[in-house]
């Protein structure tokens, strides 16, 4: 029979009441389930008792009804066994895969510990949450390590910085991402990760022999920063293709080396100028006629990286000529990074930002592409996500107020 305050708790409040009935009946199943595996019932003599009673221990459950506290039957001479919390186990297992959610979310192992005493778990050591997020390795690494065996005309090379722990003290470390886009459907494909502190012509060389040796061919163009390593490994790895310096990073060389009352007008210039080599040097020789010869330097030193991407279709080169996709992959990677702080190895980092990135990897696989491969194209083909001669990287520079114009002749 039910006993009598249960019925009442219920009638009074149905929320706590069901609590109390759900813990009524638990309870009642595991004295059971008790009696059945001592073959006795409670302080009963009789010859087919095969172990005692211990007592109980209190043991919290997580219903649908909230969390309860449950009275479990203790054996002195053996474990008991119920099947009350292998009905449960559900939710159990639904907190281990929120605990590698949160962890993908970006959410540290001290604040996991915070998340999961909501949930009734009150015994969860960081280093628990390290292992269970250690249970994605091996995605990571196949992720990672996949076989491509398709052809890849673009290349695009790009890196963010994070603090990791080295030793004694944390430095600041590399990420190096590399996409491309398909060749056979014009959508995009991560394709590598690798964490570097140095970014040196040797380790740009096994990056690319890595992407060779796992069937990336065809490449016809990189496009990266100015970093001197990428442009020498790109010209031995990868025969034939050409290599475009990314616009964003060039205006930004450029800007370092004028004053903030000029900026704009230099970038509009720019903005004006790429794609056309006489443009661009008559840029170049203005700003040494104005005394700011670095910038002309800054110029005249990546002139022929700047020109690379006119030689592919007209309806691919807004997208080709700017590392611009892989600089929204950098932002989300720390938007989802940011409350770690600072990693303790590189492989917490490498396992984290490799999980990130083949959740990204999905939405190009399922999403628009991004190029249309037909040289008979129209631009407007590539959608909803076209560049405009108004597009993210120079706006960068739309908040600075030309003071006065770069041409000094009255």
């Amino acid at each position: 029979m039910i006993p009598l305050s249960v019925i009442e708790n219920y009638l009074c409040d149905q929320n706590d009441g069901m609590r109390s009935l759900i813990t009524w009946f638990l309870n009642l199943v595991m004295q059971l389930e008790a009696e059945r595996q001592a073959g006795a019932t409670a302080y009963e003599r009789t010859a087919t008792r095969t172990c005692h009673r211990n007592g109980y221990k209190d043991r919290s459950l997580l219903t649908r009804s909230g969390e309860i506290t449950l009275k479990k039957p203790q054996l002195r001479e053996k474990p008991f066994e119920t099947r009350v919390f292998d009905r449960y186990s559900r939710v159990e297992t639904a907190l281990v895969n929120a605990i590698a959610e949160s962890y993908l979310q970006g959410v540290s192992t001290r604040r996991i510990q915070d998340i999961v005493e909501h949930l009734g778990v009150d015994q969860l050591s960081p280093s628990s949450v390290s292992r269970i997020a250690r249970d994605l390795d091996a995605k990571v690494d196949a992720f990672l390590t996949r076989r491509i065996d398709r052809a890849i005309p673009y290349l695009f090379v790009d890196a963010s910085y994070y603090k990791v722990r080295d030793g004694p003290h944390y430095v600041s470390k590399a990420l190096l991402v590399v996409a491309g886009v398909r060749e056979e459907d014009g959508h995009r494909e991560l394709l590598s990760a690798r964490i570097t502190d140095c970014e040196n012509e040797a380790f740009w060389s096994s990056v690319f022999d890595d992407l060779k040796e796992r069937g990336v061919h065809g490449v016809k163009l990189i496009v990266s920063d100015g970093h001197r390593g990428i442009q020498a490994a790109a010209s031995t790895a990868f025969l034939g293709a050409a290599w475009q310096m990314c616009q964003v990073h060039a205006t930004r060389a450029v800007l370092k080396n004028i004053p903030k009352k000029d900026q704009a007008t230099v970038a509009d210039q720019l903005r004006e100028a790429y794609g056309n080599e006489p443009r661009l040097q008559a840029v170049a020789d203005e700003l040494n006629d104005n005394g700011y010869r670095a910038a002309a330097n800054t110029i005249e030193r990546f002139l022929p990286g700047l020109l690379s991407a006119t030689a592919f279709p007209t309806a691919h080169q807004k997208r080709i000529r700017t590392t611009n996709g892989m600089e929204r992959i950098n932002k989300e990677l720390k938007r989802r990074t940011k409350v770690v702080g600072a990693f303790p190895s590189e492989a917490a980092l490498l396992r984290l930002a490799g999980a990130i990135l083949m959740n990204i990897n999905e939405e190009w696989e399922t999403g628009t592409r991004y190029l249309p491969m037909n040289e008979e194209c129209n631009p407007k083909e590539t959608g909803s996500e076209e560049i405009t001669e108004k597009s993210a990287h120079y706006q960068l520079i739309t908040k600075w107020k030309p003071a006065c114009s770069m041409n000094t002749t009255p």
